[in-house]
């Protein structure tokens, strides 16, 4: 893997106005920069040195400068950081005078790439950095910092050293067959890669339970039209977000807003009342409404206690209780006359008229605690998921091709599962399997 040799420079802190900016400024002209801008000739390495910066003789600003000199920094490279006063006119002039002096502007993410390539951290701690800055709950926040210190990249060099380990064996079956080599090795490595599956395959549903914990928990409401789901939202962010009348169908969209709940930031989303309806536009909000049920986390199904139970309430509860999701009962307008001939589990009764929503938000804060209580290693981002489907899949024709007895197709299928599971935190390296090769073995007597 190659690193281009350019200094590159970028505001390493969010645009907008703010107490301080942060310009960072990395490679090898780093330092030479530095002097050059602020008609300075010494930094001492970490040393926060208050420094003038100037463009040509005008003066700027007053920054406080601090050099990383390699390979001891975030990319491993020599890096000056720039602090400066919180305006973008600032930090924007001086990355046009480090970029006149010989740097360019890094490109999204270089920063974290020259860091992983110089060995200063892995893939998956390149990844929980950049997680660790969306992560929408304390638990998350917690998560993240384990992978920081390596947690996942301890996780992935287990899995990749049993299937380096296993294909240790098979390829010394296949290039020394005349060796003596156990009698039970197939059934043993058979037996270890079901292991290695079961794990693997855990760690995926795990983790797709628990994307909210970066991404924030989706919450649906849903309910035919009339129960009273923009009320409900409306009264949960305590202000007038959605339009509440008495006429039936007024939400025809998709509404999504942002609550926090306990210690998590959720996205509520109020949907379309779902009913059969000739109406076009309905129609079209009904279908995201039944899309907004299978992407959430967790329901909240609002029912009309002054209504008879009806088909549109059965269709309702068909879609919701098929979906496996957490689902939180509400039978609302308990103020009225009752109608509601069904029982609903666990329902919470109350008028969102006249009641606080307080039962609703303890419900709801247990089951997002709940999700959020763990204490296995877990796969934060899509690509790391998929890489783990991929890994198990070659580990499943791997078994078959055991079975067969054909190890050339093994040994193939255990490179790939290798391949894929290393993409994780760091690439493999083919010595890897030699080293395990030679250790576990007598080769060539």
């Amino acid at each position: 893997m190659g690193i281009d040799n350019d200094t590159i420079v970028a505001l390493a802190t969010a645009s907008g106005a703010g107490a301080i900016h942060i310009v960072r400024i990395s490679g090898n002209k780093s330092l030479e920069i530095a002097k050059k801008i602020t008609k300075k000739q010494n930094f001492t390495p970490r040393l926060a040195t208050l420094s003038s910066v100037f463009d040509k003789d005008d003066l700027i600003d007053q920054a406080i400068v601090i050099y990383f000199k390699a390979p001891n920094s975030y990319t491993g490279e020599d890096i000056v950081e720039f602090q400066i006063h919180g305006n973008e006119v600032i930090a924007s002039l001086i990355i046009k005078l480090a970029i006149k002096e010989g740097a360019r502007i890094a490109k999204p993410g270089e920063f974290s790439k020259r860091a992983v390539i110089n060995g200063k951290i892995d893939i998956s701690e390149a990844v929980a950095i950049s997680k660790l800055i969306e992560a929408k709950s304390i638990e998350g926040v917690k998560l993240l910092a384990r992978q920081l210190k390596g947690e996942l990249k301890v996780f992935v060099e287990k899995i990749r050293d049993d299937l380096v380990e296993i294909l240790s064996y098979i390829e010394v079956s296949i290039d020394y067959a005349e060796e003596d080599l156990p009698k039970d090795l197939l059934d043993k490595i058979n037996h270890k890669l079901s292991e290695i599956y079961n794990t693997l395959d855990k760690t995926v549903q795990k983790s797709s339970l628990r994307e909210g914990l970066i991404d924030g928990f989706k919450v649906a409401i849903v309910g035919k039209p009339n129960v009273g789901k923009s009320s409900f939202l409306n009264r949960l962010l305590n202000y007038d977000r959605a339009i509440v009348s008495e006429i039936a169908g007024t939400t025809r969209d998709t509404i999504e807003e942002s609550v926090k709940i306990g210690s998590h930031l959720i996205k509520i989303v109020d949907t379309a009342g779902i009913r059969n309806s000739s109406d076009l536009i309905e129609q079209i909000g009904i279908e995201k409404s039944k899309t907004a049920i299978k992407e959430a986390d967790i329901i909240i199904a609002i029912f009309d206690n002054s209504k008879e139970f009806e088909q549109s309430d059965k269709e309702i509860l068909d879609l919701i209780e098929n979906s496996n999701k957490d689902i939180i009962y509400i039978l609302n307008k308990i103020d009225l006359p009752k109608k509601f001939n069904k029982e609903l589990k666990r329902a919470i009764k109350l008028s969102l008229k006249h009641n606080d929503l307080d039962k609703v938000i303890k419900e709801l804060k247990d089951i997002l605690d709940k999700k959020s209580s763990f204490k296995d290693t877990i796969l934060v981002s899509l690509s790391q998921i998929e890489l783990t489907k991929n890994a198990l899949n070659s580990i499943n024709e791997a078994k078959t091709n055991l079975k067969n007895n054909d190890f050339e197709l093994f040994a193939f299928n255990i490179n790939n599962a290798i391949d894929s599971i290393s993409q994780i935190s760091r690439p493999y390296d083919y010595n890897e399997l030699l080293d395990n090769m030679f250790s576990n073995f007598c080769l060539g007597k």
